[in-house]
């Protein structure tokens, strides 16, 4: 008889643990609190708009195919995707325009054009970007960090050998300003921070390794959206057997001398040998594991970033194109200073409005565009969010307006939004936290919550433990977690 495992919350690594497990042999539930699944990795319809919901940004799809082929499937039968020709559009108050395109050639030709410098130094921060990569990747993202016996690894000792060269010792903006030859570089690299919901003015330089990650694994766009990794993850999961378990929400883990026994939804208990919680690690702990204690610097660690959405149906603006990702810098100061109260997304002065627009007949109609337009906003604390959402929302609009010489709010067709209140009541995440914890400090990857715990058989995968948050780093979250599983 199988050994049966029990996986809390449906987020992608929830997901992606359940069909581990299930490869692992375990007959698998998962219960989810929510009417869907995927997470932040869901999906809004508003009128004949369809929106991805959350993450907008497609990266190391390699993780993402390797649950098809770990169950014995061809990932094309499954999901499709292309990769972005340009992964970013970077739009300046002063008008100026900066495509990066994915062929660092031309990003390098660009620079010289556009920004009259030598690219030499760019070419240099994108090597050092795939020196940090090479040192580092094995030994902090594809490992736990919490077992004694890895740090003895090969992938250590790599990684000791180089951290001369790893930025560990300044800031990720000093280590931009140190090697870049013009402020609006400086400023596109140092948005890598809001990738995992940190500040680029705190944060170790050795996520200097994001770059290298988007520029040459590449940035890509499933052709069916983003919530087609959920969709095709969740029939992957139900053909290996998996039970989806939808309106569950899971009270209480069930501890027994110090070993896992199950879960607990009202009245019923569900026994299981194993459990693996998705959940929020704060509220993890303070809702279902109420005797238990969290690690005191777990529990201190600062919020990351949060995020306020728009959801805009718009007529079209752009026709003949395909705009995934275009990035309006901010002037923070002027901008955006009043609405944060001095409490900015990480104190960074440089806020970055983010829109995708997918033009096809799935979402959007003929003539339409949907727009995904996000700023970086701190984790909830008790602010007036109804007031700040109305404030970013003009100064976006009006920003938008100045850049694109157009009335934006006169070819709104459809509406809708998200905000840190609304990000923490749909995914339990806290303080609408989209990352978990910041990265802050240079010892913050060691306090997030290791894959495993105290209790056996109790194991942990999501963007609020170890490595980190986002679609890459949480799928290799389910993959070290379920590795422990034996």
């Amino acid at each position: 008889m199988a050994r049966k495992a029990i996986v809390i919350g449906s987020g992608i690594a929830g997901i992606a643990a359940a069909i581990r497990l299930a490869n692992k042999g375990f007959a698998v539930d998962v219960y989810e609190a929510n009417a869907y699944l995927g997470g932040k990795l869901t999906v809004t319809q508003l009128g004949d708009y369809r929106f991805d919901a959350g993450p907008s940004l497609f990266t190391m799809p390699h993780l993402v195919e390797e649950l098809f082929t770990l169950s014995g499937k061809n990932p094309e039968d499954y999901f499709e995707y292309e990769r972005c020709k340009t992964v970013c559009h970077y739009f300046f108050e002063d008008g100026t325009f900066l495509p990066f395109s994915a062929s660092k050639e031309e990003i390098f030709a660009e620079i010289e054009r556009t920004l009259n410098v030598d690219s030499k130094p760019t070419k240099l921060h994108y090597d050092r970007s795939a020196l940090i990569y090479k040192a580092t990747y094995q030994a902090f993202l594809e490992n736990s960090l919490h077992k004694v016996g890895n740090y003895f690894s090969k992938a250590i000792l790599r990684c000791i050998a180089y951290i001369p060269w790893l930025n560990i010792f300044t800031t990720m903006h000093k280590a931009n300003e140190k090697a870049l030859n013009h402020p609006k570089l400086v400023q596109i690299f140092d948005r890598y921070a809001t990738y995992n919901g940190s500040n680029p003015y705190l944060a170790p330089g050795i996520l200097n390794i994001i770059p290298h990650l988007e520029q040459e694994i590449g940035t890509f766009f499933p052709t069916k959206g983003m919530h087609s990794i959920t969709t095709s993850l969740v029939k992957l999961a139900e053909e290996l057997g998996v039970k989806f378990h939808l309106n569950q929400k899971v009270d209480e883990i069930l501890v027994e001398n110090k070993s896992v026994k199950g879960i607990r939804i009202g009245a019923e208990q569900i026994f299981s040998d194993i459990v693996l919680c998705n959940s929020d690690i704060k509220p993890a702990y303070k809702n279902l594991l109420p005797k238990e204690t969290l690690n005191p610097k777990t529990l201190a660690q600062e919020p990351s970033s949060s995020a306020m959405i728009f959801y805009w149906g718009i007529k079209q603006i752009f026709p003949q194109l395909d705009l995934h990702n275009i990035f309006f810098s901010a002037d923070y100061q002027n901008e955006f200073s009043t609405i944060f109260e001095n409490k900015s997304v990480c104190d960074d002065p440089t806020v970055y409005v983010h829109i995708s627009s997918k033009m096809n007949a799935v979402d959007a109609p003929e003539k339409g565009e949907n727009w995904f337009v996000m700023v970086n906003v701190p984790s909830n604390s008790g602010q007036d969010w109804e007031e700040m959402r109305n404030q970013i929302r003009q100064n976006v609009i009006q920003k938008l307006n100045r850049l694109l010489k157009t009335d934006i709010e006169s070819l709104i067709e459809e509406e809708d939004y998200l905000d840190p209140i609304r990000i923490e009541q749909r995914t339990s995440s806290f303080a609408g936290a989209l990352y978990g914890a910041s990265s802050n400090d240079r010892m913050a990857a060691f306090f997030r919550h290791p894959n495993f715990s105290k209790i056996n058989g109790l194991y942990f995968a999501g963007g609020s433990v170890h490595p980190g948050g986002g679609i890459p780093l949480c799928l290799l979250s389910a993959k070290i977690a379920t590795d422990l599983v034996k």
